[in-house]
């Protein structure tokens, strides 16, 4: 395969002999190969044995191309690089499709313990640790052992057994290093084992067949994002409770008015238009 990538949302650069005809290029997305884009047209780039081809349609660099050209050999497999694949799903896991303000998961831990910053702080920082280890662990297992086995229908089981494990340890370990902190979780500590995010993660990677780096980046970037929206809570919170709030809307009442003000300010990452 020879060198070829997106360089904007209409243009691809590629190293190696292309015809001048843009009617005899070929190009596809990998996941949908009966399906041509359409080349405008190709054009010498400024560096030497290299052409710039103009597609009328919009590129996404993170999507997998080939290209082929009538009368040349080659093919050019165009793939997004490791890191740029792994920091956009960390953003987009994180920012644009937040498991607590786009998706409402594990609302129960993160209105319990996002009255206090310092909570808020060591939960997430817990929670982020622990839901990189599950994801990574539960990819590893499922890769290896689940699905060469057909044994798919027993996901849901094995990936709560490795929650429960690490939770557990992570109990053990804080309750020895930090018990101050230890207690201020409470129960919430061990309802990780039960939340939404730490188990929508593997089951999201084994669902969508995900590579290593995939899973690593939407491991971390859910705990990430976690973490930010206890932190966000946890930063309004102390500024109601200074704040005269009418005697009906203290608690969880004005807790869930700040809940969606946040989501909806986490919308805009989506590109949310009003009209």
């Amino acid at each position: 395969m020879a060198d070829a990538k997106v360089i904007s949302p209409h243009e691809i650069q590629v190293e190696g002999a292309l015809p001048a005809d843009a009617t005899a290029i070929r190009l596809v997305r990998s996941s949908d190969a009966d399906i041509p884009l359409a080349v405008v047209s190709v054009k010498p780039a400024a560096q030497a044995n290299s052409f710039v081809l103009t597609t009328a349609e919009t590129l996404n660099s993170q999507d997998h191309f080939q290209l082929t050209a009538k009368g040349v050999d080659q093919a050019w497999d165009i793939a997004p690089s490791p890191l740029a694949m792994v920091v956009s799903v960390i953003i987009g896991s994180a920012l644009i499709n937040n498991f607590v303000f786009t998706r409402y998961l594990g609302l129960c831990v993160f209105f319990g313990v996002s009255r206090n910053k310092d909570t808020a702080i060591g939960m997430g920082v817990t929670f982020t640790i622990v839901g990189v280890l599950s994801g990574m662990i539960a990819w590893a297992l499922n890769t290896i052992a689940l699905v060469p086995l057909k044994l798919e229908f027993m996901q849901i089981i094995a990936f709560i057994g490795i929650v429960a494990c690490l939770v557990q340890a992570t109990d053990l370990i804080l309750k020895k290093v930090n018990p101050i902190l230890h207690k201020k979780f409470g129960i919430y500590l061990v309802l990780i084992t039960t939340n939404c995010i730490i188990l929508a993660v593997p089951l999201l990677n084994a669902t969508s067949g995900a590579t290593m780096l995939q899973a690593f980046g939407l491991s971390l970037g859910a705990g990430l994002g976690f973490a930010l929206a206890l932190f966000l809570m946890s930063c309004a919170i102390e500024k109601v409770n200074m704040a005269p709030v009418p005697m009906v809307f203290k608690g969880l009442p004005i807790a869930f008015i700040i809940a969606g003000l946040f989501a909806l300010s986490f919308l805009g990452f989506s590109g949310l238009k009003v009209a």
